[in-house]
């Protein structure tokens, strides 16, 4: 494919890539029959979307696009047994893992109950006392005390534990990759069990818990009962798909679009005083679920208590709310000077190993396992391949990976520990986390970087940059921005419309801080574009645009609204240039 703009070489290092003449050709033709914006239109065309079906896409419907719960294998049995512990006053206990995926299907759950006048018991497991999943011992004591046990986020491997909770049903609502067999339990209810059909793969775990609640009320209407408003839950749902890095296509589109609106409404006490403690001044998009609210929920099971984030989106004390929520942020402040620690340490041992490899890895003694996951997606953007980081303490290392599109990372360190090269691990696609002896930490990643390579991941250099088209700087106005966020959300496997402004001046720059650059950009006559360079100068990016002494050249990047000081304003987000 021939370079957009003739821009083979970046400043970054990257080829661009625009849209193809076919396109072309259907985003105008649709932007005739329909009369909407002809950047939105090559938005819509890139998605597949057709000019009858443009309407729908903008608008989506969660009753159109809601799958039925009964198509998952265990549904039935799964929504039934939760009635009956409800309708039968049972004791009922919650394990969930301790990830924001976890602690919001938890609170799914612990309202839903709650509406319904019954309690339930939380139980998270510590990341290092007791790693990710249920434990024989935890599952003993839980039924012990229970008749039901609901695992969400987590279950799907756990033979052994849930085979534990003897006198007591076990019902599991996960996401995670299945083994060949699963686990002793009354239901498993898994879009990626081996034994489905993969349609609903891309769903997160609260997505799945969602979806048992909804076929649990259509079995209380069936009894002439009524059952909790789900839609109020859609805030939960939409916060688990985007910081679990679910792609936002289909239905878990509408539970994103959907959820924004419950979000911003402010009704949930936990959110809306982790909302006040991360200053956000705005209405929530999906880029505050996934680096605002998510990692402030994450801090509790990384290196605090691991039930601090469930508690904090079930809690309806605003007291209780409010303590918690300052309490994550701290957690989440430590939790960064650790993540730096641990990164830098990591990217050294990584650049002396390489970055070419199909696997990019570092272990380290004593490294925290909380934060190893995200040190992961740090090497995966500098290299652009996947990445496992581990913490080794003892004769044992855990670590978590995360994997770059089209490479099931989760598959392949399944497969390694099936092989036995390690104590345990799995996990999806994108991520994965796994437990290896320290005398077998060479092998185990020398075979995932193997069976990585034959999916692909040894690529070399850095990804192409695939822009959506051109436009000129006094195009980008409030309501092309507004009419661009109608083809949103974005994130995974919907990435954010990128356009290129060819043949730009720079009127003004200035370094904000000691890695970001603010910038004027003019078409040499009336317009103007303010723009902003996030990390530039951890790149070539920012020497390239410091340099450029006048001359005209090429950038490209997202466009969005900046809110400031009460102004709001268009703004590119600058994430490339090159010269003409």
């Amino acid at each position: 494919m021939s370079a957009f703009l003739g821009v083979e070489r970046s400043a970054t290092g990257r080829k661009w890539i625009g849209p193809s003449a076919e396109a072309d050709r259907l985003a105008e033709g649709m932007a005739q029959e329909t009369a909407l914006p002809l950047p939105l239109c090559r938005i819509l065309a890139a998605r597949g979307v057709t000019a009858a079906e443009a309407a729908g896409f903008l608008e989506p419907q969660l009753r159109d696009l809601l799958p039925d719960p009964r198509s998952l294998k265990d549904m039935g049995v799964a929504a039934g047994r939760v009635i009956r512990a409800v309708k039968g006053r049972e004791r009922i206990a919650v394990f969930a893992d301790y990830d924001v995926d976890g602690g919001a299907s938890a609170a799914l759950l612990f309202t839903w109950l709650r509406a319904l006048g019954r309690p339930a018991t939380l139980y998270v497991p510590d990341r290092i006392d007791e790693g990710y999943g249920p434990n024989a011992p935890a599952m003993e004591r839980l039924a012990g005390a229970h008749d039901l046990i609901v695992c969400v986020d987590c279950g799907t491997l756990s033979h052994e534990a849930v085979a534990a909770a003897r006198g007591a049903d076990v019902v599991i609502l996960d996401h995670h990759l299945g083994g060949e067999t699963l686990p002793p339990a009354l239901a498993v209810v898994n879009p990626n069990r081996q034994d489905e059909t993969g349609a609903l793969s891309h769903l997160c775990a609260a997505s799945v818990v969602f979806l048992m609640l909804v076929e649990a009320n259509r079995l209380m209407r069936e009894a002439g009962e009524s059952g909790p408003d789900l839609m109020a839950l859609l805030d939960l749902v939409a916060l688990a798909t985007v910081a679990d890095v679910a792609p936002l296509v289909g239905v878990n589109r509408a539970f994103v679009r959907q959820g924004l609106k419950v979000l911003a409404r402010r009704e949930r006490l936990g959110l809306r005083a982790l909302a006040d403690v991360a200053r956000m001044d705005q209405a929530p998009t999906p880029y505050h679920l996934g680096y605002l609210l998510g990692p402030r929920i994450n801090a509790g099971g990384r290196i605090g208590a691991a039930d601090l984030g469930a508690r904090l989106l079930a809690t309806t004390d605003p007291h209780e709310a409010q303590a918690l929520a300052e309490r994550l942020d701290t957690l989440n402040t430590e939790r960064r000077e650790i993540e730096n620690r641990v990164r830098d340490a990591a990217l050294a041992q990584a650049e002396a190993r390489g970055l070419d490899a199909p696997l990019v890895w570092a272990a380290g003694e004593g490294w925290h396992p909380g934060v190893v996951g995200i040190v992961a997606a740090r090497l995966k953007e500098a290299a652009n391949r996947p990445a496992v980081v581990i913490g080794l303490s003892g004769d044992e290392g855990k670590g978590s990976g995360r994997s770059v599109t089209g490479v099931d990372l989760g598959a392949s360190v399944q497969r390694v520990a099936a092989e036995g090269l390690l104590v345990k691990g799995g996990g999806h696609p994108m991520a994965a986390g796994l437990t290896v002896h320290r005398d077998r930490l060479e092998a185990a990643m020398a075979r995932l970087s193997d069976l990585l390579s034959r999916q692909g991941a040894a690529t070399p250099g850095p990804s192409d940059l695939r822009l959506d088209g051109l436009l000129m700087p006094g195009a980008a106005n409030f309501e092309l921005v507004e009419a661009l966020e109608r083809a949103g959300p974005f994130g995974q496997a919907a990435p954010a419309p990128r356009f290129a402004f060819p043949s730009v001046e720079i009127t003004f720059s200035r370094r904000v801080g000691e890695a970001h650059l603010r910038l004027t950009l003019s078409d040499g006559l009336s317009a103007r574009l303010e723009a902003i360079a996030f990390g530039a100068y951890d790149t070539p990016l920012g020497p390239f645009l410091e340099a450029h002494g006048g001359r005209r050249i090429h950038v490209a990047g997202r466009l969005e609204l900046n809110q400031w000081q009460g102004r709001t304003s268009v703004q590119l987000r600058l994430e490339d240039a090159a010269s003409p």
